[in-house]
């Protein structure tokens, strides 16, 4: 046999072993979570997965058996040393799962593991299938050391989250609500005041750019969640209420501490963020089996105060076939709601769930001890004379402070024809949650959201975001004024991410342009002032803290980085755009325009956005953080927001060294 005949054998060999090891090739893992670097991509660094000592977390791997096979039984160790659980917290499931998957793949689950070792710890599953060989992989994760005995530790925590809130937004209501003179400004914000600031790092666990629900869920996990998902990580399953859970700082903090839970916002509860505060799901859009567990699993989290809009999903819906329910604005489905498989039951000790539309959840949270105010003129009372507090104000989300504001002036066309004239404003919500919270013996934490401040960003309206920011200032005093009567509080300031990539870029003279939809440059030019013709804008601000209007000769001027196409008058806007409301299809609503794409039709100046559709969208800018009172020196530097969690941590069970401001 010549020499290249051989090679020619040699190639063919070899071609024949690789394809037949490629098909009977050993089973495989194709995640591990907790998610690793060391599995991911074989370094060890940077650490993704990091917990508080004695921090709940579910362990869980993706296995791919070979063909013809099925995965048997498996094992999680730790550092070597097998965990051993009860079988009721564990789980193998191969129904189910996303498209795509091989088939017989397995999702093998222990559930509510825990570590109080601190230091860096080396995680690996073992998975056997049918024919005995076996899947094996490796993963990392750290239990974050706390310093003990230094100083003294926070009892009560007040996290403050201007959600889309970034500098700009935040520089734009201090030029409105207090005014320069000669490049000073005359006053500061209450935010503006805190000693300390941070600034944080907002990226989600699978992008740049975060959305709502992991830009909270990371602050109170100490880990990165993905887009849309709250509490949990990412998994093979299509059932949004089994993935990996990781434990919660309400829910840590109520079973070490016995701290109460306190959540106000000015969204309807059901959303992103107040959800990513006491719920585990991976679909954020999931309102019936969100708000059912606010209430079901309150033993867990503590839940003493939910307050903000929602009522929709509270109300019974005799027959969810109607989306929505149209005698009482329900929007209650079966096919939002959840029933909780038995690992996850076992594991965590939470409520099974069950589908149904028909509950009169307001009724229950009431049969739980909960006082139930519908309005503002109810709320003081109700938190006056009770221990626990239930606040719903609308259907969906709150109407924002712009139009609120107006329907206490007398002009209030928009709170009248969603239905809800009688709103309180989110410092009087502030305030009220207080009053019940300072009753908790063991302290509390507490979520307040002002939540328009993204949702107007999105629809690009400059005057109704910026006061959305003003009165998310308010809140802030209150806080900040009951941390200083109950020294032993921390307040923390800040935002889950940036929206619309807001840029002030000088002032408007709008007031005196009437122009229809053929305006040009020209016209543009002689209403946007920049440098020194932007001036100073002077808004006169009246007794209830708001500007008299908005609409003033040379009013601030706000642009877009990340905006959609749209027309721009530079005037206030008469309506919002419509949200998610019951009766949204329905005369008055019906009026309102859809999107910032319809508003504006037929006059205005044309604007070419950056992205596609109606909507700006959120930006991957950092965002500062403001920090006030006990143990409140931990939070400067430049951070990610995952490291707000440990600090809060070390605020709480060891403290920090007292200072001037502490």
């Amino acid at each position: 046999m010549s020499m290249l005949n051989r090679f020619f054998r040699f190639v063919r060999l070899a071609l024949l072993l690789l394809v037949t090891g490629l098909t009977q090739a050993t089973p495989l893992v194709s995640r591990l979570t907790p998610p690793s670097e060391l599995f991911s991509t074989g370094r060890d660094y940077p650490m993704i997965a990091r917990f508080l000592s004695d921090q709940r977390f579910d362990l869980q791997a993706t296995v791919q058996p070979d063909p013809g096979q099925t995965i048997t039984r498996f094992e999680f160790a730790v550092d070597g040393v097998p965990i051993l659980v009860p079988a009721a917290r564990t789980s193998l499931v191969t129904q189910g799962l996303v498209k795509g998957m091989p088939r017989d793949t397995a999702v093998v689950s222990l559930r509510a593991y825990s570590n109080n070792q601190p230091g860096k710890h080396i995680l690996s599953v073992t998975a056997t299938q049918s024919d005995g060989k076996q899947a094996r992989a490796k993963g990392s994760f750290e239990v974050v050391p706390l310093l003990t005995g230094d100083g003294r530790p926070a009892r009560n925590v007040i996290l403050l989250l201007g959600d889309g809130m970034g500098i700009t937004h935040r520089t734009a209501a201090r030029i409105v609500a207090k005014g320069y003179s000669q490049g000073k400004a005359n006053q500061p914000l209450a935010m503006d005041t805190f000693p300390y600031t941070g600034l944080l790092m907002t990226s989600s666990l699978n992008s740049i750019v975060t959305d709502s629900a992991p830009g909270m869920s990371n602050y109170v996990t100490g880990n990165k969640a993905a887009n849309a998902q709250e509490g949990v990580w990412p998994d093979e399953t299509l059932d949004a209420f089994d993935n990996p859970r990781v434990e919660y700082l309400s829910e840590y903090l109520h079973r070490k501490f016995g701290k109460a839970l306190g959540i106000v916002t000015t969204a309807d509860v059901s959303d992103a963020t107040p959800a990513a505060n006491a719920v585990h799901t991976a679909n954020r859009s999931a309102g019936t089996g969100i708000v059912d567990q606010f209430l079901d699993d309150r033993e867990l989290t503590g839940l003493t105060v939910l307050m903000g809009g929602g009522r929709k999903w509270f109300l019974p819906n005799r027959d969810d076939s109607i989306n929505p329910q149209p005698v009482n604005g329900s929007q209650r489905l079966s096919g939002s709601d959840a029933i909780l498989p038995d690992d996850v039951v076992a594991g965590w000790g939470v409520a099974k769930g069950d589908r149904d539309a028909g509950r009169d959840l307001i009724a229950d949270f009431q049969r739980a001890g909960f006082g139930y105010a519908p309005d503002a003129a109810s709320m003081t009372a109700v938190a006056a004379r009770s221990g626990k507090l239930l606040g719903l104000f609308s259907y969906g989300n709150m109407n924002v402070a712009y139009d609120k504001i107006a329907g206490r002036r007398g002009a209030g066309q928009v709170v009248n024809d969603f239905g809800f004239p009688d709103q309180p404003m989110l410092d009087e919500m502030a305030r009220a949650a207080l009053t019940v919270l300072a009753k908790q013996p063991n302290g509390f934490y507490m979520m307040i959201e002002g939540a328009s401040i993204d949702k107007q960003a999105h629809a690009m309206d400059s005057d109704r975001w910026i006061l959305e920011t003003l009165e998310f200032d308010r809140a802030v005093e209150v806080a900040q004024n009951f941390a200083r009567q109950h020294t032993d509080t921390l307040v923390l300031v800040t935002a889950d991410h940036e929206t619309a990539g807001a840029s002030i870029i000088g002032s408007a003279n709008s007031s005196d342009h009437a122009y229809d939809g053929t305006a040009t440059s020209k016209d543009r030019d002689q209403i946007v002032h920049v440098y020194d013709s932007a001036g100073f804008p002077q808004y006169q601000i009246m007794p209830d803290g708001y500007p008299q209007t908005t609409d003033i000769a040379n009013k601030i001027l706000i642009g877009y980085g990340s905006n959609a196409d749209r027309r721009e008058t530079w005037r206030s806007n008469e309506k919002p755009v419509m949200d998610d409301q019951p009766f949204a299809a329905h005369v008055p609503l019906n009026t309102y325009p859809a999107n910032a794409g319809a508003r504006n039709q037929g006059q205005g100046f044309s604007i070419t956005g950056q992205i596609g559709g109606h909507s700006a969208s959120h930006t991957a800018t950092d965002i500062p953080l403001s920090a006030f009172g006990r143990g409140s020196r931990l939070f400067t530097g430049v951070f990610d927001n995952t490291e707000v969690f440990f600090k809060i941590g070390q605020a709480v069970t060891g403290g920090a060294s007292p200072l001037q401001n502490d």
